[in-house]
């Protein structure tokens, strides 16, 4: 599971990148940089689903 986590992360990177290349050489910047702020938000919940999965298994754990 946690591999798989990875290689979502490490895909959205990849194609985030790729478009905000094209973008920029187009000479669209603005649209580039909304396109990277959006993969940027993407990650950050694909982590913060990860960590609230880990501290229901704390809670859970402890008895909290």
């Amino acid at each position: 599971m946690e591999a798989e986590i990875i290689l979502k992360i490490a895909g959205i990177g990849i194609l985030v990148a790729a478009a905000y290349q094209v973008l920029s050489r187009a000479g669209r910047d603005d649209q580039a940089m909304l396109v990277s702020l959006a993969g940027i938000v993407l990650v950050l919940l694909i982590v913060l689903e990860q960590i609230n999965g880990l501290f229901s298994k704390v809670r859970s754990l402890f008895g909290l």
